[in-house]
């Protein structure tokens, strides 16, 4: 079988994986350090969101470098069949909360004016991070996705 650039248990594959954890972490991060942050569900939902993002990415980038410390192979069909279903259930998660936050900074930027009082930019990074790690979560569930097709 053809390895594609990304799989699991290749370089690739464990890079993105990190990079996935460390915007996670760091989206989570950004978004706890700010002021009120709990009197808000959406803010609350991301943070939930990138902690079990940031969970799921480390199990996984532990699970690579087990793979390319042993050179184990994780492309048969049990392995990419829980990669899949993961991936899919943290992209989907990841993506409803940074567009249900992404709303609500609009909301307190442009429409309320709550950041003339409050700073904002915190919310905005948070939230900017949170689409990052959606779209490396997207490029781990295709690539997963195309490797469960060809198994």
């Amino acid at each position: 079988m053809k390895k594609v650039i990304g799989s699991p248990g290749t370089v690739c594959g464990l890079l993105l994986r990190i990079g996935q954890c460390t915007s996670a972490a760091a989206s989570m991060s950004v978004m706890l350090s700010t002021k009120n942050v709990y009197n808000c569900t959406a803010f609350s939902y991301l943070i939930a969101s990138m902690c079990f993002q940031m969970l799921w990415s480390f199990w996984l980038a532990c699970v690579n470098v087990y793979a390319l410390k042993y050179k184990k192979d994780l492309q048969h069909l049990t392995a990419v069949s829980l990669f899949v279903g993961g991936d899919l259930v943290t992209a989907i998660l990841s993506l409803a909360a940074a567009c249900s936050s992404a709303g609500v900074v609009v909301l307190y930027a442009r429409d309320i004016k709550y950041c003339d009082v409050h700073d904002c930019l915190r919310y905005e990074v948070a939230v900017a991070l949170s689409f990052i790690t959606w779209v490396q979560i997207a490029v781990s569930f295709h690539v997963s996705f195309w490797i469960y097709a060809s198994v």
